[in-house]
C-alpha cells in the first residue's frame, strides 16, 4: 500500500481552498499574536495568497489555470519550509510557535511523503514511435 494517495484533484478539491480559508481564520479564533503581530498576519498573508494560487493553478479548481500544478506543490513546499523557520526568525513562543510547526509538518508531508505522482499525459497516436 502506497503512503502517496494525495492526488492532484484531492490537492485541488480538499486541500487547497479550505487550507487558504483556515490559514486567514484560524490566527482569530486561536488568538495568535501573543509574540507579535507577525505570528497572527504571517497566517493571514500567506492564506490570501493561497487563495490566489490556488486559482491561478491548473487543476480541477483552478479559476484562471496558468500556473503549472508542479511549480504549485513548489510553492507550498516552500510555505512548509518558510513555517519552520518563522518561529525562529520571529521569535514566537508557544502556541504562536506551535502553530507554525504543525502547519509546516502538514504542509511538508501533504506535498511531498503523501503527494500522488502525476499521471502521465497520453501521448497522440501521431506522436507514438512505432517499431518496425
Amino acid at each position: 500500500m502506497s503512503f502517496r494517495f494525495i492526488t492532484k484533484s484531492i490537492h485541488a478539491y480538499l486541500i487547497d481552498y479550505p487550507v487558504a480559508i483556515v490559514l486567514i481564520a484560524a490566527p482569530f479564533g486561536l488568538k495568535l499574536g501573543q509574540s507579535g503581530p507577525v505570528a497572527m498576519w504571517l497566517s493571514v498573508a500567506v492564506g490570501v495568497a493561497a487563495l490566489l494560487l490556488a486559482a491561478l493553478t491548473d487543476h480541477p479548481t483552478g479559476l484562471v489555470r496558468i500556473i503549472p500544478y508542479w511549480l504549485h506543490l513548489w510553492v507550498d513546499r516552500a510555505v512548509g519550509a518558510v513555517f519552520v523557520i518563522a518561529p525562529f526568525a520571529f521569535k514566537f513562543t508557544e502556541l504562536d510557535a506551535w502553530y507554525y510547526w504543525v502547519l509546516a509538518v502538514a504542509v511538508l508531508l501533504t506535498t511531498s511523503v503523501f503527494n500522488a505522482p502525476e499521471e502521465p499525459i497520453a501521448r497522440s497516436g501521431l506522436n507514438r514511435r512505432t517499431a518496425g
